[in-house]
């Protein structure tokens, strides 16, 4: 029997359209599955029924009245709780703005709701972003569903435990060195980075570091392809922004579409230069590359040295740098958890000149690197160097600098398509013993997400993953 969680995000827009199934069915499901299945999983931060169900109600009623219709209307999903959501608690993660409540949307929030998408809350996330595990001091840890004495991953933790558990089919992330892309492999999921200015920051988010984006998690690649289309866009003032597709194309159109013969290169350089890949992560690695390469494609060795000494600390530097930019009281300093406190305190250090100089060396760094893997239509690589993290694992000594220097070393890699601002997906093909997602890194051309959706697509009908559940899936609250 399908039960409404089955459904794919496509799937639920087209049972609301064909009146199989009512927006306010949908969101109520998802509703029951929250209250049922969160408390042990620690997806969300702040659920939003009533306003949810009144969406649900005023999404019918647009049904009534006939008409165009958005594409993805009466889908339920989630906004990450970095995001601003005008009057929605939004806490960052943090018990210092635990009770803000924004009075403007994020121009992410208000292109969903176009779509038609409904927000059943907000999805947990670690303090101001920072880590790439989840748990915080406002709801603690998000517990991977698959083996939930694992960290989720992060700072996108809660989306995808809310898609991978099937509280909602599709959610919404933000990525500034590896966000979507370490939870999705964590999870199981299809998480998407976009290219730098494909999806706007407005009005308030961070322009000055240009390493974050916002993007979705999702099961499936045709729906992250879907709700890509629904988030991307400039807004007026935004100081980048990607060309936009030929008039008439769409991403979801992209990952209908055979991708082509590709050049693909196997890319194991990572700024940090001792990390080590766990056996597990070489076998997830080599088993990408040869589907790749039975699927036809031409698939090499990246060139090596393509990463000098200086890629680390400047990125260290520019990402202490959104540390010294906190509205943080003086006074309540001490509230926050070691790690911000030691980015702030590091970020508040800087002169003027180190920040600029940090800035300009990823730059040229950036140039470098494109340069060099022009030639490829796709870069192969790992998301993180180890498999998912026990509860505690980065942050049970209570010391911030040990905790940024752990995450540095499980999240080697995904950060450089944040600096160079190239699109990257982290796809679902592999499994250990154990039975854990371990995800594969595609990083396509800048601006080119459409190659990488196709190529994602392909990979997925070869090695189907939509049908793998942890076991919350089936709970009997569905």
């Amino acid at each position: 029997m399908t039960r409404l969680h089955d459904l794919t995000a496509l799937e639920q827009a087209a049972a609301v359209r064909s009146g199989e199934v009512s927006p306010t069915e949908l969101v109520t499901h998802c509703l029951r599955r929250i209250e049922a299945l969160d408390a042990g999983l620690g997806a969300f931060i702040t659920v939003t029924p009533e306003r949810a169900l009144a969406a649900a109600a005023q999404a019918e009623r647009r049904l009534r009245a006939g008409g165009e219709l958005p594409p993805l209307l009466g889908v339920p999903t989630a906004i990450k709780d970095l995001t601003s959501t005008a009057g929605v608690r939004t806490t960052f993660g943090s018990r210092v703005t635990a009770d803000h409540v924004p009075t403007v949307d994020d121009a992410v929030v208000t292109r969903l709701a176009a779509a038609g998408t409904l927000s059943v809350g907000k999805t947990n996330t670690p303090e101001f972003g920072f880590p790439g595990y989840t748990d915080n001091d406002v709801v603690g840890p998000a517990r991977c569903p698959w083996d939930p004495t694992l960290l989720a991953g992060g700072s996108s933790g809660g989306a995808a435990v809310a898609v991978a558990a099937g509280l909602v089919p599709v959610a919404h992330g933000s990525d500034g060195g590896g966000s979507i892309r370490i939870p999705a492999s964590v999870n199981g999921l299809v998480g998407l980075k976009p290219t730098r200015g494909r999806v706007s920051n407005a009005p308030l988010g961070s322009e000055v570091t240009g390493l974050v984006t916002h993007g979705p998690l999702a099961r499936t690649v045709r729906d992250a392809a879907a709700v890509l289309d629904a988030m991307a866009g400039p807004e007026v003032g935004d100081p980048w922004w990607a060309p936009p597709l030929p008039p008439g194309e769409t991403f979801l159109a992209a990952a209908d579409r055979p991708p082509g013969r590709l050049r693909i290169a196997v890319f194991t350089e990572s700024p940090m230069p001792d990390a080590v890949l766990e056996p597990e992560i070489v076998t997830a690695l080599d088993d990408a590359a040869g589907l790749l390469a039975e699927l036809g494609h031409d698939v090499e060795e990246a060139p090596p040295s393509l990463l000098g000494p200086e890629v680390l600390p400047a990125f260290e530097r520019v990402w202490a740098l959104s540390g010294a930019t906190l509205q943080v009281p003086e006074g309540r300093v001490g509230e926050l958890r070691p790690l911000t406190r030691e980015l702030r305190a590091r970020g508040l250090a800087l002169s003027a000149r180190d920040a600029l100089e940090s800035l300009a060396t990823l730059r040229a760094v950036s140039r470098r690197f494109l340069r060099a893997t022009a030639g490829f239509d796709v870069l192969l690589a790992p998301v993180t160097t180890m498999t998912a993290r026990p509860i505690g694992w980065f942050d049970a000594d209570g010391d911030g600098a040990a905790d940024f220097a752990r995450n540095e070393r499980y999240a080697a890699f995904p950060a450089l398509s944040n600096i160079t601002g190239q699109p990257a997906v982290s796809l679902p093909l592999h499994r250990t013993a154990a039975g854990l997602p371990v995800g594969s890194m595609l990083v396509g051309r800048p601006a080119d997400e459409a190659t990488l959706i196709a190529l994602s697509a392909q990979l997925e009908q070869a090695r189907p993953w939509a049908s793998r559940h942890p076991a919350a899936w089936g709970s009997a609250a569905g």
